[in-house]
């Protein structure tokens, strides 16, 4: 079975090479792949060195079958991987894969001689070979090896390495061989060989001989030159070979040996999925070789389970059998798999000191492991070291570069390696345009992924499910959703069907806009193709029916994902604390925390942070305080997500104190300060009216380099328009302008508030006009703080006006700008004008048909400004009481006349401020002004 640590490999002598140009996609040969780590002899060349029988040429295909032909296909991906050999190559696919697991490669029969001959010749020699025996039977001198000795009464237990360090008092030894037991692999048969070597080799074996009967961790050795007897039996059973006789004489054991290795392989090839199959067929081997140890940790390589690739090489080492290249790097692939790269390392340390070299696959194994953990820098210096040892680099390691320096947004790097690859004359696989697609979907850049996008269908690639997934995925990440339903649309008429991922984030895009019914809708569409949801797609329905407040829904998908044996994750649970956490339902919201622990998810710092918004977002701080407690129970430790949390709770409430002491525990646990954890203080600074304190915060902002951005500048000018000090929120707009920090609405809305209480209503008109040059169009809040500064003007005409345009702007009145309106045209009826009689009618025909009741507070304070203009009642008394609470006439009340309540208090008394903070519009929860 072939796979990607068999190919790329530095030794081979045999390599086929592939390439095309992103740019002009012609083909250059550059890129190596290797199948064989071994070199073959050359034909003409002798068996041995004594010239002697050498291992036969061809083994029985039953133990090494041919592998199948790769199939041509349309993608450069897998023409990469599996790519195709000529069939006139003498070096092709099936050859190679077919050398790789010999000890000797056969070479060509000669072409003048036909195969018959060189039987003929075989059997000469084995014939002449068995005649220069003694007569006695004993094995010829030429049958021994200079330097060899025969050790014998070894305890079973003992390793190689305690052998050669005791015979190496001798001399320099070149090799140690202990023969293992049959029926218990990890031990040895109690005898074996040590082989002396260089060119006093006979002398030191002499030397150990003398030694015969020395006593060795209790065993009294036999030592003795060896006879050869083993070298004799081994020519004799290739001779019988060769001749075919030696077929039918293996033993029982052997072929038993053998049928599991194949079972196994075949296990392997047929059933990867079904993880116990593999490991029982691995079981079943009596005596693995190094090649089925290789097979096993590569297939938990795969998997990612590093536990058991390691256990499966620390086995096959205490047998004795070395490491190669290949079974290290199926290791290291384990540990990069399960991103626990500190362990990847100590294995290549390890490879350095045994003098292992390092492949190229090892290599590209090793960035790619880092850019999965995000790590750039360490994935830079291991392709540069790469590069270093290996003159040829290949589209694989290229792309593992590639995709950690899109994953790091440095897209400029990665467009440079995408250079270099070219000018190598690699070609790009598919995947290289769909790691900077994902790239430029990270930072936001629409205009190069749809450039990558076009070029990838230049240069003849077809675009597949995961091209328009990356489209899609870019235009839900920038918010424009109905772009995504656009290429939804361009896969159908290409005839590709969405998979899992497009229909999540088609699902995940719609949920952001807070769009149920498409949400929803789109999930009816994945049951009608026929595909089963998973667990990404399941977490996002919850997120549905959590942000339309059907908790109950929510629940009963958990259930059903359970059923479907889906295990759901703390991703899972989380909307649904939070939701019943900002609900106030505290109860329900433990009760999902002990569900999710029942389900077997583990409690993370996330999932105490999901309670603590929720509990923040209904200003109950104690109870969020409490839930530090509880963190520190279950051994978690706050981050600065959970202290900014806090800060923001105490922020609204106007508690700087508060504020600044979990900052100050936030500095002390030495937790990150982002912009993020300011603005929580400056919230709390300016809603508690210290401003100057606000000041300071910035100051120290500036010296930690952190820029202030939108939402600063909005806390800011809100907090002076709370002071109504119009210039210093004006200088603010200006150092916005200056550092090129782009208004928004809030802006524009906090800076009329601080005209309109300033009474600047001049400032307040041209910054209406300026919202609408650069684009930003008024929304309610924007109305209503015009019109509230056109009320305390005493100008309820302007006032009345602003209203009309506002509904020309088709924009839906609230209760909150009826309130302001119809308060700041009651205080100005008295006068008895026709345009102000006739706008306190027709608003309160407008309420009425709106269904809109006013609180009490309010009510009591339009009767007083009623009894000023019809003393004794009439009809606009009559209509204006039929917005009052129902149990008005249940009261006893006394109003006297001489009581004024002034425009302002009116309106904080009533049930919206434009000043407050309980709105949010901002997808920071906490950080809006509104």
């Amino acid at each position: 079975m072939m796979d990607i640590f068999s190919l790329a490999s530095p030794l081979c002598p045999h390599t086929t090479t592939f390439s095309a140009s992103i740019l002009a996609g012609k083909t250059h040969p550059t890129t190596a792949f290797c199948f064989s780590s071994k070199t073959s002899p050359e034909p003409d060349e002798p068996s041995n060195s004594s010239g002697h029988l050498r291992r036969p040429k061809t083994l029985k295909p039953s133990l090494n079958p041919t592998p199948p032909s790769p199939k041509t296909t349309k993608n450069p991906l897998k023409n990469i991987v599996n790519p195709t050999i000529s069939p006139t190559n003498p070096a092709n696919l099936t050859n190679k894969l077919w050398l790789s697991s010999q000890l000797s490669p056969p070479p060509p029969p000669p072409p003048t001689r036909p195969p018959q001959e060189t039987i003929d010749d075989n059997e000469v020699t084995v014939s002449s070979n068995l005649d220069n025996l003694c007569s006695d039977g004993s094995p010829e001198i030429e049958f021994r090896q200079e330097g060899k000795i025969f050790v014998g009464n070894l305890p079973n237990w003992v390793k190689k390495n305690e052998v050669s360090e005791f015979f190496r008092q001798f001399g320099p030894i070149e090799n140690v061989i202990l023969i293992k037991g049959h029926n218990d692999n990890q031990r040895n048969a109690g005898f074996g060989f040590v082989i002396y070597g260089g060119p006093m080799a006979s002398g030191s074996a002499m030397r150990a001989v003398e030694f015969d009967g020395v006593e060795f961790h209790g065993r009294v050795l036999t030592v003795k030159l060896d006879d050869g007897r083993r070298l004799r039996g081994r020519s004799e059973e290739r001779a019988r070979w060769v001749q075919g006789h030696g077929v039918d004489q293996r033993s029982k054991w052997h072929e038993e040996r053998e049928s599991s290795r194949k079972d196994f392989r075949k296990v392997l090839e047929t059933e990867p999925e079904n993880w116990q199959a593999v490991v029982q067929a691995f079981e079943r081997i009596k005596k693995p070789s190094r090649k089925e140890f290789g097979l096993m940790v590569t297939y938990y390589a795969r998997r990612g389970d590093m536990h058991h690739a390691r256990g499966t090489f620390e086995s096959m080492r205490a047998r004795g059998i070395e490491p190669t290249s290949h079974v290290y790097t199926s290791l290291i692939h384990a540990y990069a798999v399960g991103r626990d790269m500190e362990e990847a390392l100590s294995c290549v340390r390890k490879m350095k000191e045994e003098g292992i070299e390092m492949s190229l696959v090892t290599y590209s194994i090793l960035v790619g492991g880092f850019a999965k953990i995000a790590d750039a820098e360490a994935a830079d210096h291991w392709f540069k070291e790469a590069k270093e040892r290996h003159t040829t680099l290949n589209a694989i390691i290229y792309g593992n570069i590639i995709y950690a320096h899109c994953q790091a947004c440095n897209m400029t790097q990665a467009e440079a390696l995408v250079r270099e690859m070219e000018e190598e004359g690699i070609d790009a696989p598919i995947d290289i345009y769909h790691t900077m697609m994902d790239g430029y979907t990270i930072i936001g850049n629409e205009e190069k992924c749809l450039i990558v996008f076009d070029r990838l269908k230049e240069c003849g690639f077809t675009p597949s499910v995961i091209s328009y997934g990356c489209l899609i995925n870019l235009y839900i990440k920038i918010g424009k959703v109905s772009k995504a339903l656009e290429v939804s649309k361009m896969m159908e008429v290409a005839g590709i069907k969405h998979n899992m991922k497009t229909y999540s984030m088609l699902i995940n895009g719609f949920v952001r806009l807070k769009d149920w019914a498409n949400a929803f809708a789109v999930f009816e569409d994945v049951v009608k193709d026929g595909l089963k949801p998973d667990v990404v797609l399941y977490n996002n329905i919850i997120r549905a029916f959590c942000g339309m407040g059907n908790m109950d829904r929510a629940i009963r998908t958990v259930k059903e994902m359970q059923k479907e044996r889906h295990r759901p994750t703390t991703r899972t649970f989380m909307p649904i604390i939070h939701g019943f956490a900002r609900s106030g339902d505290m109860r329900r919201a433990l009760e999902i925390f002990d569900m999710m622990r029942w389900s077997g998810c583990i409690p993370t710092v996330h999932t105490f942070n999901a309670l603590i918004l929720g509990l923040v977002e209904k200003c109950q701080m104690e109870k969020a305080v409490e839930i530090l407690d509880e963190m520190s129970l279950a051994g978690i430790s706050p981050n600065e997500h959970t202290y900014t949390t806090i800060m923001h709770g105490y922020a609204s409430l106007g508690d700087t104190g508060k504020a600044f002491e979990y900052f100050t525990k936030l500095k002390t646990e030495g937790l990150e300060l982002d912009v993020y954890t300011y603005e929580a203080l400056l919230k709390a600074c300016c809603k508690s009216g210290r401003m100057q304190s606000a000041l300071a915060v910035t100051r120290e902002m500036s010296s930690q380099k952190i820029p202030r951005n939108t939402f600063v500048y909005n806390i800011l000018i809100d907090g002076w328009a709370r002071r109504g000090d119009v210039w210093e929120a004006a200088e603010l707009m200006q150092q916005m302008k200056q550092e090129g920090v782009q208004p928004d609405i809030h802006t524009y809305t906090s800076f009329i508030n601080a005209c309109c209480k300033a009474g600047d209503m001049q400032r307040a008109t041209k910054t209406i006009q300026e919202m609408e040059v650069v684009g930003v169009k008024p929304n309610i809040k924007t109305y209503t703080t015009l019109i509230h500064g056109w009320a305390r003007a005493s100008l309820p005409e302007k006032a009345l006006k602003c209203f009309q345009e506002m509904k020309s702007a088709g924009l839906k009145p609230d209760k909150a700008v009826y309130h302001c309106l119809m308060t700041s045209l009651l205080s100005r009826a008295s006068v008895a004008e026709e345009y102000i009689y006739s706008g306190v009618v027709g608003i309160c025909r407008e309420m009425i048909e709106c269904e809109l009741t006013v609180d009490m507070g309010t009510a009591v304070h339009w009767s007083k400004c009623l009894r000023k203009i019809e003393r004794t009642g009439g009809e606009l008394t009559e209509a204006l009481q039929k917005t009052f609470p129902p149990d008005w006439n249940s009261y006893n009340i006394h109003v006297n006349s001489d009581d004024e309540l002034d425009v302002d208090d009116a309106y904080s008394g009533g049930e919206t401020d434009t000043d407050d903070d309980d709105d949010n519009d901002d997808d920071d929860p906490g950080l809006s002004l509104w």
